[in-house]
């Protein structure tokens, strides 16, 4: 009788590549225990710099529970940080989908192996690879839309990616637990290959195990020199095709560097801006007082060399700001020398972080402003004229544009 390959992808014949087994995919299981803790742990600190703890407004972490045990004030210094951080974030995460689809590749077939439980151990151990699976799907998917179309998901983006990351790395932990010294154990061995990972009825190999490591690594690189540039910037930002919202060349002038959020998209118009229409009202512990564009002029005038860095992982260059301290409006309401947390809403009316909620040390910083000009010149309306908010170090969302109120003290 003729010898018929299986037809179930539960069959172990089914699957014919020689280039899956331990050793190939325990190398791809190390690079990502290394990667993904890296991932996991500057996600948390992103969440920290957007302020989670600090009021209801910015509060990503409903009723923080336990998971927000490690959220601490985000410092305002080196004003480089967030840029370092989320950047690194960001292009780690595109720079392991090849390796993290490889690895989902190696194994696919104790995804179909059956029967689907021979113990209550072997149970949760499928369990527990299905919440891998699906949540390395889930963060790097989500991650990716974030990055390049503003985000598509049902729901806010900050709390599913959030959840979704502490329920993929509980269960990556366990994986690798349990599985990091089989995989080092294979790494170092050079045998004959055995297990369920090996086709019993492989075909001709058309390349080496090295050489597929090689391809995946390569695949690797090409996605870290399209993306790294939107951090990095000056001409490598050129190279940055995978980074949309920090393009290469958003316009020259003062007010011609990246945009995330322009007038039009948040619904300014002329008539919210006209500087003898708009006014700053600000609010603390002695009272109210209304300040016009001109009233801010007379202020003590300060400047900053900043730049923005925004959760999508692109930043710009330092731009020279002008304006009124923080410090120095909180004193105008009640509170000087020690200025409180602040609450900051904008004009615009369409997307989020309308208001947004600064810490304590963020507001006594003397380089954060309330920024009137930049680079020499007035802010243009997509950079948040007639007022915007620059802090050292903040997320892009929390330097709020198209200022008309800030409230200082218990929010």
């Amino acid at each position: 009788m003729r010898d018929h390959p299986p037809r179930l992808p539960s069959s172990p014949g089914f699957w014919r590549s020689p280039l899956r087994g331990p050793w190939f995919t325990s190398v791809l299981g190390l690079v990502l225990l290394a990667g993904i803790t890296v991932l996991f742990l500057t996600g948390l600190v992103s969440y920290a710099a957007y302020n989670p703890d600090l009021s209801r407004v910015n509060d990503q972490t409903p009723d923080k529970g336990i998971l927000g045990f490690y959220l601490f004030a985000w410092p305002t210094g080196p004003v480089w940080l967030y840029r370092f951080t989320q950047g690194l974030h960001v292009t780690l995460g595109i720079t392991l989908i090849p390796v993290l689809l490889a690895k989902l590749w190696s194994v696919v077939p104790r995804l179909f192996a059956l029967p689907p439980a021979r113990s209550v151990a072997h149970a949760l151990e499928r369990i527990s690879l299905l919440l891998l699976v699906g949540g390395g799907l889930f963060e790097f998917t989500t991650g990716v839309l974030n990055i390049q179309l503003d985000y598509v998901f049902p729901g806010s983006f900050y709390p599913l990616h959030f959840y979704g990351a502490w329920v993929f790395f509980a269960a990556f932990t366990a994986h690798a637990v349990l599985k990091a010294p089989t995989a080092l154990r294979a790494v170092r061995r050079r045998r004959r290959e055995e297990g369920d990972l090996v086709s019993p009825r492989p075909e001709p190999p058309t390349v080496s195990r090295r050489g597929a490591l090689a391809l995946v690594g390569g695949g690797s690189l090409l996605l870290f020199l399209t993306t790294v540039g939107q951090s990095l910037g000056g001409p490598f930002r050129r190279t940055a095709l995978l980074a949309p919202h920090g393009a290469a060349d958003p316009g020259g002038g003062p007010n011609g560097f990246q945009i995330n959020k322009t007038a039009a998209y948040a619904g300014i118009t002329t008539a919210d801006t006209h500087r003898e229409g708009w006014r700053l009202i600000v609010t603390g512990r002695t009272g109210t007082v209304r300040l016009s564009r001109a009233e801010l002029l007379r202020l003590p005038q300060h400047s900053a060399s900043l730049p923005i860095a925004c959760v999508e992982g692109w930043s710009t260059a330092d731009q020279w700001w002008r304006g009124v301290r923080l410090s120095d409006l909180a004193a105008l309401v009640g509170h000087a020398g020690d200025p409180p947390d602040v609450l900051v809403e904008s004009l615009q009316r369409h997307g989020a972080f309308r208001r947004a909620a600064l810490r304590a040390n963020q507001v006594a910083d003397p380089r954060a402003l309330l920024a009137l000009y930049v680079n020499g010149e007035e802010l243009s309306p997509d950079h948040g004229y007639p007022a915007r908010i620059i802090v050292p170090a903040a997320p892009g969302v929390l330097n709020t544009k198209w200022v008309a109120r800030l409230t200082f003290g218990d929010l």
